[in-house]
C-alpha cells in the first residue's frame, strides 16, 4: 500500500518532465523545449533531510507539423495543393537535479535539438527543398521548493521553481535555401524561426507544481510554466539571407523576435501495481505580447490545446514513461506584426502557422542514490 502510494505521487509528478520544449503548440509556432525534468518526481517523504539524491533523466519529444490554420480555421487547402510546410522535430533533452532535503532541489537541463524544414514558397515557389539544423539548445538552470511541509503534507503539496534560461542555442543558425538568387541559384541564410536551436534571449523561468492523492490509487495533478523573456529582438533577419521586404520593415518582422511562452497541465492519476496511468489537458502557448519588454519582431504566436493520456512504470531506481498530447484545439492567433499591418494597411492581417496532430513524449528517469 505505502509502495502505491508513493509511486502515485511520484507519477503524478513526474510529468513535469514534459514541458519540452519545445513547452513547448507544435510546428510553426517556435514553442521549444523548456526542460527535461524537474525535482519533482521524487516525493518529498521518500528523501531524507540529511542525505539527499540524484535524479537523472532523459527525455526524447518528437512531432510532425504539416497543418495549417489561421486562426482555428484549418487551410486544408495547402495539403491538397502541396504548399504545407512540413516540419520535422526531435529534442533530447538531459537534466540532473541534486536534490538536497525534503524542501530544496536545483536542475540543470541540457537539450539538443535535431530539426528539418521541407516547404515550397521559401525556395522559389515550384520546387520543395529541406532546411535543417542540429545542436545544442538554450540551457536552464532551476532552483524548486516544497511550499508546504512535506512531514505534514503527505496527501498533497505545491513546489514552486525559479530558474535562469541562458541564450546557448545557436538562434543564427544558417543552411541553403534553392532557387532565390540571381538565375535561380541557393543562397544562404538563416533557417526559419521554427527550427532554429534557441531564441537569443535569457529568460526567467517561473513554475509551479502541485498534486494531490485523495486515495492510496487516485490523484490529481497540476503543472504551470511561464518562460518570460526581456529581450524584445535578438537581430537575425527573417528574409532568409536575401532583402527584406519594405512591408516587413514597416511591420518589424524583418527581424526575430524574443517571445515569452507558457504550459498549463492537469489531470488525473491512478496506480495499479508498479504501473500509473494519467489522462489530463495540456495547453501550450506562445503569446503574441511578452509580460516584460517590447513585443517587436517576428513571431507566429498561438496555442494549442490537447488530451494527453500517458503512462509510467517504475521499478526500484527506475521510470520509464510515455505520453502522447492529440491536438484538440490549434489556433494561431494574431501576432503583434499582424496589427502593425493591419494599421497601416486598413485591412485586417493574419498569418497562419503550421501544426502538429500529436506529440510523442518518451523517456527514463533514474535515482542515482
Amino acid at each position: 500500500m505505502k509502495f502505491t502510494l508513493r509511486v502515485l505521487a511520484v507519477s503524478a509528478l513526474f510529468i513535469c518532465a514534459l514541458y519540452s520544449n519545445n513547452v513547448l503548440a507544435q510546428g510553426c509556432v517556435a514553442i521549444r523545449s523548456t526542460g527535461g525534468l524537474c525535482s519533482m518526481d521524487e516525493h518529498p517523504d521518500s528523501i531524507t533531510t540529511s542525505g539527499g539524491t540524484w535524479l537523472f533523466n532523459s527525455n526524447s519529444r518528437y512531432y510532425r507539423s504539416f497543418r495549417h490554420f489561421i486562426g482555428k480555421d484549418e487551410q486544408k487547402q495547402r495539403i491538397e495543393q502541396g504548399t504545407n510546410v512540413i516540419n520535422h522535430s526531435y529534442t533530447q533533452d538531459l537534466t540532473l537535479t541534486r536534490i538536497f532535503n525534503q524542501r530544496w532541489s536545483v536542475s540543470v537541463d541540457v537539450p539538443i535539438l535535431a530539426n528539418t524544414r521541407s516547404s515550397l514558397y521559401e525556395h522559389g515557389g515550384t520546387e520543395r527543398h529541406t532546411t535543417s539544423s542540429f545542436g545544442l539548445g538554450d540551457i536552464r538552470f532551476t532552483t524548486y521548493a516544497w511550499l508546504l511541509n512535506p512531514e505534514k503534507a503527505h496527501k498533497g503539496n505545491i513546489q514552486a521553481g525559479l530558474g535562469i534560461k541562458f541564450a546557448t542555442g545557436n538562434y543564427t543558425y544558417q543552411d541553403y535555401f534553392y532557387n532565390v538568387g540571381p538565375n535561380g541559384t541557393r543562397r544562404l541564410g538563416p533557417v526559419d524561426q521554427s527550427i532554429q536551436l534557441g531564441d537569443g534571449g535569457t529568460g526567467i523561468s517561473t513554475e509551479l507544481n502541485a498534486y494531490y492523492n485523495f486515495t492510496h490509487n487516485f490523484g490529481l495533478y497540476g503543472n504551470f510554466y511561464y518562460l518570460i523573456n526581456p529581450r524584445e529582438q535578438n537581430g537575425t533577419s527573417s528574409a532568409r539571407g536575401g532583402v527584406p521586404s519594405a512591408s516587413a520593415v514597416a511591420n518589424t518582422s524583418d527581424v526575430m523576435s524574443v517571445p515569452d511562452q507558457f504550459l498549463i497541465r492537469g489531470g488525473v492519476s491512478y496506480g495499479v501495481s508498479k504501473f500509473v496511468f494519467t489522462a489530463g489537458v495540456r495547453d501550450e502557448c506562445l503569446p503574441s505580447r511578452d509580460l516584460i519588454g517590447g513585443s517587436a519582431g517576428f513571431r507566429r504566436p498561438g496555442y494549442i490545446i490537447s488530451a494527453e493520456p500517458g503512462v509510467t512504470y517504475r521499478v526500484k531506481n527506475l521510470s520509464i514513461y510515455l505520453y502522447v498530447p492529440v491536438a484538440v484545439v490549434r489556433d494561431r492567433t494574431v501576432s503583434f506584426a499582424d496589427h502593425i499591418t493591419t494599421e497601416l494597411t486598413g485591412n485586417p492581417a493574419h498569418g497562419d502557422a503550421a501544426f502538429a496532430d500529436y506529440v510523442i513524449n518518451a523517456g527514463i528517469t533514474y535515482r542515482l542514490k
